[in-house]
Protein backbone atom coordinates (compact mmCIF):
# COMPACT_ATOMS: atom_id res chain seq x y z
CA UNK A 1 0.00 0.00 0.00
CA UNK A 2 2.72 2.40 0.99
CA UNK A 3 3.81 1.87 -3.29
CA UNK A 4 0.64 3.09 -3.84
CA UNK A 5 0.71 6.18 -1.88
CA UNK A 6 3.82 7.12 -2.93
CA UNK A 7 2.27 7.31 -6.26
CA UNK A 8 -0.54 9.03 -5.53
CA UNK A 9 1.21 11.57 -3.83
CA UNK A 10 3.47 11.87 -6.75
CA UNK A 11 0.57 12.53 -9.30
CA UNK A 12 -0.63 15.43 -6.74
CA UNK A 13 2.57 17.02 -6.53
CA UNK A 14 2.98 17.59 -10.90
CA UNK A 15 -0.37 18.80 -11.16
CA UNK A 16 0.11 21.20 -8.55
CA UNK A 17 3.72 22.23 -9.96
CA UNK A 18 2.10 22.24 -13.25
CA UNK A 19 -1.00 24.72 -12.14
CA UNK A 20 0.67 26.97 -9.21
CA UNK A 21 3.91 26.81 -10.52
CA UNK A 22 5.51 24.83 -7.40
CA UNK A 23 4.06 21.72 -5.79
CA UNK A 24 4.26 20.85 -2.05
CA UNK A 25 7.51 20.03 -0.37
CA UNK A 26 5.77 17.08 1.50
CA UNK A 27 2.37 15.37 1.40
CA UNK A 28 0.77 12.81 3.74
CA UNK A 29 -1.87 10.81 2.31
CA UNK A 30 -3.78 7.74 4.39
CA UNK A 31 -6.88 5.63 2.26
CA UNK A 32 -9.51 5.69 4.32
CA UNK A 33 -12.52 3.50 2.56
CA UNK A 34 -13.58 5.40 -0.69
CA UNK A 35 -11.53 8.26 0.04
CA UNK A 36 -7.72 9.60 -0.05
CA UNK A 37 -7.10 12.03 2.33
CA UNK A 38 -4.07 14.37 2.07
CA UNK A 39 -2.39 16.62 4.13
CA UNK A 40 -0.29 18.97 1.42
CA UNK A 41 2.90 20.88 3.57
CA UNK A 42 5.03 23.58 1.72
CA UNK A 43 2.37 24.45 -0.95
CA UNK A 44 2.69 28.48 -1.24
CA UNK A 45 5.13 30.27 -3.97
CA UNK A 46 7.85 33.07 -2.89
CA UNK A 47 4.80 35.37 -4.93
CA UNK A 48 1.58 34.05 -3.01
CA UNK A 49 3.78 33.97 0.31
CA UNK A 50 4.29 37.49 -0.22
CA UNK A 51 1.22 38.43 -1.30
CA UNK A 52 -0.55 36.88 1.67
CA UNK A 53 1.25 39.37 4.00
CA UNK A 54 -2.19 41.65 3.89
CA UNK A 55 -6.04 40.16 5.01
CA UNK A 56 -6.73 40.88 1.20
CA UNK A 57 -3.66 39.39 0.18
CA UNK A 58 -4.42 35.92 1.59
CA UNK A 59 -8.35 35.49 1.03
CA UNK A 60 -7.33 35.73 -2.61
CA UNK A 61 -4.71 33.24 -2.31
CA UNK A 62 -6.98 31.13 -0.34
CA UNK A 63 -9.39 31.80 -3.08
CA UNK A 64 -6.85 30.87 -6.05
CA UNK A 65 -5.80 28.06 -4.25
CA UNK A 66 -8.84 26.45 -3.14
CA UNK A 67 -11.25 26.95 -6.38
CA UNK A 68 -8.64 26.54 -9.18
CA UNK A 69 -7.87 23.14 -7.72
CA UNK A 70 -11.32 22.33 -7.75
CA UNK A 71 -12.08 23.87 -11.28
CA UNK A 72 -9.26 21.35 -12.07
CA UNK A 73 -10.43 17.96 -10.91
CA UNK A 74 -14.08 18.78 -12.08
CA UNK A 75 -12.96 18.94 -15.37
CA UNK A 76 -11.63 15.21 -14.44
CA UNK A 77 -8.87 13.50 -12.74
CA UNK A 78 -5.45 13.74 -13.45
CA UNK A 79 -3.98 10.87 -15.31
CA UNK A 80 -3.62 7.97 -13.74
CA UNK A 81 -4.87 8.52 -10.68
CA UNK A 82 -8.00 6.19 -11.23
CA UNK A 83 -6.30 3.36 -12.29
CA UNK A 84 -3.74 3.73 -9.48
CA UNK A 85 -6.68 3.52 -6.96
CA UNK A 86 -9.20 0.95 -8.72
CA UNK A 87 -12.17 3.24 -8.60
CA UNK A 88 -13.81 6.64 -10.22
CA UNK A 89 -13.21 9.51 -9.09
CA UNK A 90 -16.09 11.20 -7.65
CA UNK A 91 -15.20 14.41 -6.08
CA UNK A 92 -12.36 17.28 -4.47
CA UNK A 93 -12.96 18.82 -1.08
CA UNK A 94 -10.11 21.18 -0.71
CA UNK A 95 -9.03 24.01 1.71
CA UNK A 96 -6.06 26.27 2.60
CA UNK A 97 -4.44 27.33 5.54
CA UNK A 98 -2.81 30.49 4.26
CA UNK A 99 -0.96 31.13 7.92
CA UNK A 100 0.74 27.70 8.12
CA UNK A 101 1.06 27.33 4.79
CA UNK A 102 -0.95 23.87 5.05
CA UNK A 103 -3.56 22.42 3.06
CA UNK A 104 -6.17 19.32 2.90
CA UNK A 105 -7.54 17.73 0.46
CA UNK A 106 -10.21 14.60 0.60
CA UNK A 107 -10.56 12.58 -2.82
CA UNK A 108 -13.76 10.68 -2.78
CA UNK A 109 -14.04 7.60 -5.41
CA UNK A 110 -17.43 6.03 -6.29
CA UNK A 111 -15.82 2.55 -4.59
CA UNK A 112 -13.18 1.66 -1.77
CA UNK A 113 -9.61 1.62 -2.27
CA UNK A 114 -7.72 -1.49 -3.25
Amino acid sequence: MSKKIHEFNDIIRKLRKDLFGKGPERIHTVFVENMAISTLYGNLTPTETFIAKTSEGREMVHLARTKMIQDVYSEGPPEGLEELVGAKFVHLFSDIKIEENIAVSVFVFDKNIT
